[in-house]
């Protein structure tokens, strides 16, 4: 969340309880009427094809700045101050965990090998090429006070799309393999490009040398799979307690609490130790969805299913809500001596370096992809990769908040410039990019969708899967053929046959110790002592 600070000399005045200030009571009536809008518009415009509550939280927040920079008479109320560490540490950790807790994990991890590629690789590719587009380009617009450090900067922060937008735009059901594509890369990408931007603050500018691309390498691989892993263990730690002390007995209040204190803990620890809270706390939602959530009562299901959710849907109004209204915080405007014209050149910049950035991933990889795919059903069509790329254009709060990291305190005379160009970028591609995201994906893909096939019909028979486990004791000839076959199935159907063995190790080791679908927690209360547990399907 922002820091709330008082509107004017006038506001500071105490209220009767002494420890109160009226101006920041006044701030936080405003600011959550304002949120009380945005969910009421957001429910009139539910079927609207070309309006999501991201974008009319992001106008109600700019008309709001409308009315207070006129009730100011041009001058700057500073209703709200941006505070980038508690924009990481308040309002992304529940956006994140609940996405991973209510994501559909067989889609997703269906597609981990081309979520990962785009990412990661597609990241570091945009990245290289903002970066260069930059340093090359803005010396011609004028802006020559930037240094390398600064265009490596910018190349990081536009590379970061914005993960919250994607959400309200595409629909899980609609375009299950475009969802989890899309936003999967998106929470990969926000993860390697603060990981950059990180890298890039702390690199010695005198000093390079030909290894650099190899620490860099390095040191994300180590903070990609550190941070993987302390989520897995947070969530797994939070199932293996809450089975085997079934707090629900006495209190589904101590389940629910446990779950979201241990989510957010996990995204904390994260931080403390360096590492990327996005990804900590994005599979910790997984692991909780996957073992932690069945084995607590009926109840707190329900209530954490729309608790996290609920906590989700308030930080995504609220961040939307708050871009616009700091949008027009006059104090940054007025900090550049740059022209319009300037402005125009520097905004129309970063938006060509975006698209081609974007573009310059999108559609080779997707076509490499498309080569080491045997089967023309799993290949990725054309009209799926424009939807990628467009999809992909949109830029958030992580890239508002890596912009004043970079330059908020900076000396630099093009410093207020940079902000308030990146603040344009935004503004622009959201509210644009975001409306015409729904329409467009009708135009290219539903109208011409074919008709649905079930993931069956791509998998191989559970019969040929079986053969994977058969035992090595048979010395038949008919044996040999059959472990050979297998050999071919997995090379064949890698995907699915890692899902069958994963299910048997899952089913065998995982859930008995964890729980999960399928299996009862221990309750003392019963009869018995203790209720049967079953494996699931």
């Amino acid at each position: 969340m922002s820091t709330i600070e008082t509107m004017s000399n006038s506001w500071t005045l105490q209220s009767s309880t002494d420890f109160l200030s009226t101006g920041t009571i006044i701030a936080l009536t405003i600011f959550f009427s304002l949120l009380c809008a945005c969910i009421i518009v957001g429910h009139l415009l539910e079927n609207n094809r070309w309006a999501n509550e991201s974008i009319t939280a992001l106008l109600l927040g700019l008309g709001a700045g409308a009315v207070v920079l006129f009730v100011y008479k041009g001058n700057s109320s500073k209703i709200l101050v941006f505070n980038e560490d508690l924009f990481f540490l308040y309002l992304l950790p529940p956006i994140i965990f609940n996405a991973g807790f209510q994501v559909k994990k067989k889609q997703f991890f269906k597609n981990f090998t081309i979520i990962l590629m785009f990412g990661i690789f597609g990241t570091v590719i945009s990245f290289c090429l903002i970066s260069l587009g930059a340093f090359l380009l803005f010396k011609k617009i004028g802006v020559t006070s930037l240094s390398t450090q600064d265009f490596l900067a910018v190349g990081a922060i536009l590379s970061a799309t914005d993960t919250v937008c994607t959400l309200q735009v595409l629909n899980q059901d609609e375009t299950p393999f475009l969802y989890s594509v899309i936003f999967g890369e998106g929470v990969v990408n926000d993860a390697t490009s603060i990981v950059l931007f990180n890298a890039v603050q702390s690199i010695d500018m005198d000093n390079i040398d030909a290894l650099i691309s190899l620490r860099l390498l390095g040191t994300f691989l180590y903070l990609f799979f550190s941070s993987t892993i302390l989520g897995i263990a947070a969530g797994l730690l939070s199932a293996f307690i809450i089975k085997t002390l079934y707090f629900g007995r006495h209190s589904t209040d101590r389940e629910v609490a446990l779950m979201l204190i241990m989510a957010y803990l996990s995204y904390m620890l994260a931080e403390l130790l360096n590492l990327s809270g996005i990804l900590t706390v994005f599979f910790c939602g997984i692991v909780m969805a996957h073992y932690t959530w069945h084995n607590v009562t009926e109840s707190s299901r329900t209530t954490t299913k729309h608790a996290f959710a609920t906590m989700s849907f308030i930080a995504e109004t609220f961040i939307f809500l708050y871009v616009g209204m700091d949008a027009l915080n006059i104090d940054k405007w007025k900090a550049s001596s740059a022209s319009a014209g300037t402005f125009v050149a520097v905004s129309s910049t970063l938006f060509a370096l975006v698209f081609v950035g974007r573009a310059a991933f999108v559609y080779p990889l997707a076509n490499f992809i498309n080569c080491i795919r045997n089967r023309d059903s799993s290949k990725i069509e054309f009209r799926q990769q424009f939807i990628m790329w467009w999809a992909g254009l949109m830029r958030g709060a992580v890239t508002i908040a890596l912009s004043y990291n970079q330059f908020s305190n900076s000396e630099n005379k093009d410093s207020a410039l940079m902000i308030t160009s990146t603040m344009i970028v935004v503004l622009f591609s959201t509210v644009v990019f975001g409306s015409i995201t729904k329409p467009l994906i009708e135009a290219v893909l539903l109208r011409h969708a074919k008709p649905d096939v079930s993931d069956a019909a791509d998998s191989p028979r559970l019969e040929d899967l079986r053969i994977l486990l058969i035992e090595t004791g048979e010395n038949q000839p008919a044996a040999a053929a059959r472990r050979s076959s297998s050999l071919s199935l997995l090379l064949t159907h890698p995907t699915w046959t890692v899902h069958y063995l994963w299910r048997k190790f899952d089913d065998r080791f995982m859930r008995p110790v964890f729980g999960g679908r399928g299996f009862v927690p221990f309750v003392p209360s019963s009869p018995t002592g203790a209720a049967e547990e079953t494996s699931g399907t």
